[in-house]
């Protein structure tokens, strides 16, 4: 059976809870077609985040590797285009807050996810559930991670497919932050599997 490595993050910043650990953690070991979903919790750290998912790859060997990430103040799932060589952002949980710095020296500026952002967004509303292409995943650990798990495709493991999906805050969350939309911890869950069966190859949608 082949894998798809699917990854979330714990919490971070102002943000007390991270859907995407949840979600990540209710679909270790559960299968999509002829993958199995293999899942591990990533750290909101600059220095370690990479190597954790680098770490990870070579472990699992997966097929696949997909990469949640919290965007709170989104209100769709928004599968991710293109990641940039660069880190610059807010403090992260190690109180690290990087300017300008490049992720990979003398590596590419960006690479284009090789995930089908396309067939994501398009069955995500074809199911009833906001979603759209996004163009941008910041420069925060999500675009670190993303540009981390493609850069080593390329370089490294060029079969493996790779990218990153952004998806808006739970209601839990919401409820404890105070000032950002949210989605039911249901829907967020089948948003991403719906994701994952295109991946998959899987047409039906249920």
């Amino acid at each position: 059976m082949k894998t798809i490595l699917l990854t979330g993050f714990e919490p971070f910043l102002d943000y007390p809870v991270n859907p995407t650990m949840r979600i990540a953690e209710e679909l270790d070991g559960t299968t999509v077609g002829d993958y199995q979903i293999c899942t591990r919790i990533l750290p909101v750290d600059f220095a370690k985040a990479s190597a954790r998912l680098i770490g990870v790859i070579r472990e699992v060997e997966p097929d696949v590797t997909v990469s949640l990430g919290l965007a709170a103040g989104r209100y769709k799932i928004t599968p991710e285009r293109i990641a940039v060589n660069v880190k610059d952002g807010a403090a992260d949980n190690e109180g690290h807050s990087p300017v300008d710095e490049p992720i990979e020296e003398e590596a590419a500026d960006a690479y284009f996810s090789t995930l089908p952002v396309r067939g994501m967004a398009d069955a995500l509303l074809e199911a009833g559930l906001p979603a759209e292409i996004s163009n941008t995943a910041g420069t925060y650990l999500c675009n670190n991670v993303m540009y981390a798990g493609l850069h080593y495709a390329k370089t490294e493991k060029p079969k493996m497919k790779s990218g990153f999906i952004h998806i808006p805050a739970s209601h839990e969350l919401a409820i404890r932050h105070g000032k950002i939309p949210s989605w039911s911890h249901g829907d967020l869950l089948r948003g991403v599997r719906i994701c994952l069966e295109v991946i998959a190859g899987v047409s039906k949608v249920e």
